[in-house]
């Protein structure tokens, strides 16, 4: 094997050991979870598991963040298994997954503190818009089949008065949960990125 060859596969086995190491710790926040039972139905909960897919991203491209979360995600449901048949599992990377890739493509191009502030606020806003979208159109319709779609609005109508549909539900439930969501998991980001980028660099 050659110098370049060796030195290729030197950093193709670092990266996905890097890769590792941030699924198991992004799936191990997923037991890290709790309810926001003030602004959405408590099947709906909060956590910080996308964090280390960002710090990936960020790091290594938006790819591998998208990978991480997926990872993770395929570990919860095969590890922890799942009482929702797989539909929150499927939800967590769809959204996790715009998250992370929109986010880590911005601060890819703008490698400044305010290009990862910028890219994050995107990220929380294009994860809100898709998870919205997808939540009403794929997701909430797959639950429907596990649960009748009046007792989900219906516990949405617990939350708040104002929801007595699904669309509802998604405006006054959904959209604040993850915008919520993405300023928690955003400002751990900040926080934590700096610290641990050089370790992924090195």
């Amino acid at each position: 094997m050659n110098p370049i060859e060796k030195s290729a596969t030197g950093y193709s086995t670092k990266n996905l050991t890097r890769i590792s190491l941030l699924s198991v710790i992004a799936f191990l926040l997923m037991y890290v979870e709790f309810p926001l039972t003030f602004i959405a139905p408590p099947f709906i909960k909060l956590d910080v598991s996308d964090m280390p897919a960002l710090i990936g991203g960020f790091a290594m491209g938006p790819l591998v963040g998208v990978c991480i979360e997926f990872v993770k995600c395929i570990l919860i449901f095969f590890v922890r298994g799942t009482t929702t048949g797989g539909v929150g599992e499927l939800s967590n990377f769809i959204v996790g997954a715009i998250f992370v890739a929109a986010s880590s493509a911005f601060y890819r191009r703008h490698k400044t503190y305010g290009g990862a502030v910028l890219g994050l606020l995107i990220g929380v806003v294009s994860m809100t818009a898709f998870a919205t979208m997808s939540n009403y159109f794929v997701v909430f319709p797959l639950y429907g089949k596990i649960m009748p779609m009046e007792a989900i609005i219906e516990m949405g109508r617990a939350v708040t008065s104002r929801v007595d549909s699904l669309w509802s539900l998604m405006i006054y439930c959904i959209v604040p949960f993850n915008l919520i969501k993405g300023f928690i998991t955003s400002m751990v980001t900040l926080v934590l990125y700096k610290r641990v980028s050089y370790l992924l660099h090195r």
